[in-house]
């Protein structure tokens, strides 16, 4: 019996011995991370802007980060005051995506503006905090000098893209100031303060500048390459991410999300404008397309601007809103953001242009849970969005 008893200990110890890998074996291709390869626009970028963008990717396998425009420079109840956050008076944590809007940094405005000192401050902190910064342009009409949503004439793109004309030449000003606010953008670590852009934005509607009623196909997208190749090879804006974000508000087909799209070659991420009300199963049916879009193309996605003006339904306060329609739709949908629309500041509470969260509307505590998700991101909840991953190479 002793003697089979050790031959059994033997075969025992040279079998564990055989399975066990040495210390020094390399690592099996199966158990590798794939490796992942990004396009972006410009191969000049800097290290922090396409560390983002390999981010902006990883993140939307784990979860969708929230954002807010503007939630950093007013609220509610209080304008410019450094520190507050609708959003963190309710569940104590920052966005993970703050939007901003740099019209006035460009346009007319620029001049007399007093608020883009603020601008710079408020992404600066941001920045310092490791959030992601997106930014929109409400320009005014460079033609008529009407705002942003002044349709009035057809010409005005086509003026600007007219070499030599007035237009051509005040927009390439406007492009200036940008380019200056951009290239001086630095944060506490010294380095420019990478910003995902999104001009042009809704471009699938009417009533802008820019829009479908006053721009043909063709113009449109040859205006988005000019302005690309003007801040990159012209005036070296190299912390830009170009972001293009079509109207998708109700049950829309897919090839929507390529209205006028001007190439890959000219798109580092793909987002959409969602103002689908409580209209929830549109909601999905486009955060399914832009997903699968997204996949397809290797190209980061996110949900730019959505909300419900506020937060009503049925003409009511929507206790659940959170969790309903902005957590559940989320689920299983590899979609990397979601950025409400702003709380406008209102301390006598004289209307409800809010689509943020509010401390005391009757939504106040699904916010919280909405914040307690495994799936929503904030900003504590960020890997540093601006140092390279891992087995994510961008080219």
């Amino acid at each position: 019996m002793g003697f089979i008893k050790w031959n059994i200990i033997l075969v025992l110890f040279i079998s564990l011995s055989c399975s066990c890998k040495p210390a020094d074996d390399p690592i099996t291709e199966k158990e590798k991370e794939p490796q992942i390869n990004l396009s972006i626009i410009d191969g000049q970028a800097t290290t922090q802007t396409k560390a983002l963008l390999a981010n902006l990717w990883a993140i939307q396998q784990k979860g969708t980060m929230f954002g807010h425009h503007d939630d950093l420079w007013y609220g509610r109840f209080w304008y410019n005051e450094p520190g507050r956050s609708d959003a963190k008076e309710i569940c104590g944590d920052y966005p993970a995506v703050f939007s901003v809007d740099f019209a006035e940094i460009m346009d007319d405005r620029s001049s007399t503006s007093s608020a883009n000192a603020i601008r710079r401050r408020v992404i600066i902190e941001a920045y310092n905090r490791g959030e992601v910064i997106t930014a929109c342009c409400h320009l005014n009409n460079p033609l008529t000098g009407g705002d942003s949503w002044d349709n009035s004439n057809n010409n005005v793109v086509k003026e600007i893209l007219t070499e030599g004309s007035s237009i051509h030449t005040k927009y390439l000003q406007w492009l200036d100031k940008l380019a200056a606010f951009a290239n001086n953008l630095k944060g506490d670590d010294g380095n420019l303060i990478p910003i995902l852009f999104r001009p042009y934005h809704e471009h699938t509607q009417t009533w802008s500048w820019w829009g479908r009623k006053c721009a043909t196909d063709d113009e449109f997208i040859r205006f988005w390459k000019f302005t690309i190749e003007y801040l990159r090879d012209q005036k070296g804006v190299h912390n830009f991410l170009y972001a293009i974000s079509p109207q998708m508000d109700g049950l829309q087909p897919a090839e929507d999300l390529l209205f006028r799209y001007p190439g890959d070659d000219y798109v580092d991420f793909i987002g959409m404008d969602c103002y689908h009300g409580n209209y929830t199963d549109a909601f999905i049916s486009n955060l399914t397309n832009l997903a699968a879009l997204s996949k397809e193309k290797q190209k980061p996605c996110g949900v730019t601007e959505t909300g419900v003006e506020g937060i009503l339904k049925d003409g009511v306060p929507y206790a659940e809103y959170w969790t309903n329609e902005m957590l559940k739709p989320f689920i299983g949908r590899k979609v990397g953001m979601v950025v409400m629309w702003r709380n406008a500041y209102d301390p006598k509470q004289q209307g409800h242009h809010f689509y943020g969260p509010v401390a005391g509307h009757a939504s106040e505590k699904d916010f919280k849970r909405f914040y307690n998700s495994q799936i929503m991101l904030f900003s504590n909840d960020l890997p540093n969005m601006y140092a390279p991953v891992e087995n994510i190479a961008v080219q």
